[in-house]
């Protein structure tokens, strides 16, 4: 049985539909309200790169004025770890079922949060696999549900203001902007790509179980607004085709993706949708990263005294079972233990890396394919002292890796943005990085050859994906760091690199004005600080009160078929 697609994504009659936001009018400051829709967000859940740039963004949204919320899956974690969490909202007949909507505060920086709460489908050990590295059979159908709340929440739910701009984030919210078009509403949508590889590719027959009508089910060359996709659902060209406006998460990235090489077969989607495409640079937290607060480290430093990086670096050899030796490089790698991070090429180039510089060092902290992980326990069963792998991932761990190495090591076929090396460049961590994507954007190249050396240079960039261009390109690197005066001055300018989100929140407050019709004298984007207790007090004092909720169908709506 196939279900109504705006049964999915209509309010009750007790609950008023919006009207049309009143534009504003040229010259005036824009009051934007903004919902950022994300299967993750640091800390109350991350995987990867999605949760560190949600998180830190809608703080950097916050600071800039904008009256921004987060809405995601109320994993277990993330219920442990919110602040304040209070009851809105009651949904029923979502693509999975019912639920209950919940809000809070993120407890580092008091941004509100929406939390849906459907145990049967997000009280799991894993937010996308289960422990076996399997994808949840059901994704299509949780992550559906999460899509399907952000449009309701976009209509119109008691004591819960509707947003201006819907901004949904990689393939877990992809079906938003069409819902929101299915549904009519009058907010505007934003879709991010964060990794084209990963694409939410379902079985075509799903779509009738959560409300994408059939039209839009067609061969896509009969119909240009259809989600099939090489005989499948895409939850990622749902969100490319039906959103307002495209981005991803650097300039270099959303040209690659343009292109077979990089398009993962989505090349011709995009093509199609360019004019509407463009990329933002990801930032950093550039407080929570500060060598020179961080309380994970060994001891602070900062750029202009870095004598207690040796300590950081004393400590990581120390935490790895690498030698002591504090003139020996110490090359770090913290990322997937996959092939799209070139990790079967890093195996096979550490023994003649290791035999030509007989002090290198190697810390590996990360995890991903069962067999480089193995591999990668041979090397540093092979190479004792010298090569140390811890499979796992941990924020600690992270910013001590990224405090105490001399070098970075980040290879990537393909990168979108990439956090990692602008989180080493804070550390006076030199980056060695394949020239693609937002790694090229981030890093510049040390040359003497062209006389971009130590006046502007942060480090090392290589082009090709064999072992040769690995070894060449850690070799450049290793030359360097044998002149302190060149590798000082790298130090420097790495340290001095703004990766904060100042600019890239401009850069979206500007795309967001234009959704809205508008040119207005913007806030301020810099980034102001205040206080987390502030913060959540003040928040606390908004939500204040409020009423229960309930946010349901209309009779028989329950009675839908839906999603296993």
């Amino acid at each position: 049985m196939q279900a109504h697609p705006l049964l999915f994504l209509c309010a009750s009659e007790s609950v008023a539909l919006c009207k049309c936001k009143k534009i504003p009018s040229l010259g005036a400051t824009l009051s934007l309200n903004v919902l950022l829709v994300a299967s993750e967000a640091l800390p109350l859940a991350k995987s990867g790169g999605l949760g560190d740039m949600v998180s830190a963004y809608a703080a950097a949204l916050r600071d800039a004025g904008v009256d921004v919320s987060i809405l995601m899956p109320a994993y277990p974690s993330a219920l442990d770890s919110a602040v304040d969490v209070t009851h809105v909202a009651r949904m029923t007949g979502l693509p999975g079922g019912d639920a209950k909507l919940l809000r809070g505060l993120m407890p580092d920086t008091g941004v509100p949060v929406l939390l849906l709460q459907m145990d049967h489908l997000f009280a799991r050990e894993g937010l996308y696999r289960d422990p076996q590295g399997r994808d949840y059979l059901d994704n299509l159908t949780r992550f559906a549900s999460l899509s399907a709340a952000a449009v309701r929440i976009a209509r119109g739910v008691r004591n819960v203001k509707r947003p201006d701009i819907v901004h949904a984030h990689d393939w877990h919210a992809g079906l938003t902007p069409l819902y929101m078009r299915l549904a009519g509403v009058a907010a505007k949508s934003v879709f991010t790509i964060h990794n084209l590889a990963f694409q939410g590719n379902h079985p075509l027959a799903m779509g009738g179980w959560i409300g994408v009508p059939p039209e839009l089910l067609a061969p896509a060359l009969s119909d240009e607004r259809s989600i099939e996709f090489y005989g499948l659902l895409s939850m990622m060209k749902a969100g490319i085709v039906h959103a307002d406006r495209v981005t991803t998460v650097s300039e270099r990235y959303s040209r690659e993706i343009l292109t077979p090489h990089f398009g993962h077969g989505m090349e011709g989607v995009l093509q199609a949708q360019a004019d509407k495409l463009s990329g933002i640079v990801n930032g950093i937290d550039m407080a929570s990263w500060n060598p020179a607060t961080d309380e994970f480290i060994a001891r602070p430093f900062s750029v202009d005294d870095t004598a207690g990086k040796q300590a950081c670096k004393r400590e990581l050899q120390q935490a790895f079972g690498l030698t002591r030796d504090p003139f020996a490089p110490l090359v770090a790698i913290g990322s997937r233990l996959t092939e799209q991070k070139l990790a079967d090429v890093v195996v096979r180039a550490l023994p003649s890396l290791l035999e030509q510089h007989p002090r290198l060092q190697f810390a590996i902290l990360g995890q991903g394919e069962r067999h480089l992980e193995h591999a990668l326990h041979e090397q540093a069963a092979a190479w004792p002292g010298r090569v140390g792998v811890q499979i796992g991932y941990d924020e600690t761990r992270a910013h001590r890796l990224h405090a105490g190495a001399d070098i970075l090591l980040h290879g990537s076929r393909f990168e979108p943005c990439g956090l990692t090396q602008l989180y080493a460049m804070r550390y006076g961590t030199i980056p060695v990085a394949s020239r693609v994507g937002g790694l090229a954007d981030t890093i510049l190249d040390y040359s003497t050859a062209d006389g971009r050396g130590e006046d502007c240079a942060t480090g090392f960039l290589f082009d090709g994906e064999t072992t040769d261009d690995v070894t060449h390109a850690l070799g450049r690197a290793l030359a360097a760091f044998a002149q302190p005066s060149a590798w000082h001055a790298l130090q420097r300018n790495a340290m001095s690199r703004d990766s904060g989100w100042n600019t890239s929140t401009s850069n979206y407050l500007a795309l967001y004005a234009d959704l809205v019709d508008a040119r207005p004298a913007l806030r301020d984007a810099r980034v102001r600080k205040t206080p987390v207790r502030a913060r959540q007090a003040a928040a606390s004092t908004g939500t204040r009160g409020t009423r229960r909720a309930e946010d349901s169908f209309g009779p028989g709506a329950g009675e839908m078929a839906r999603s296993a």
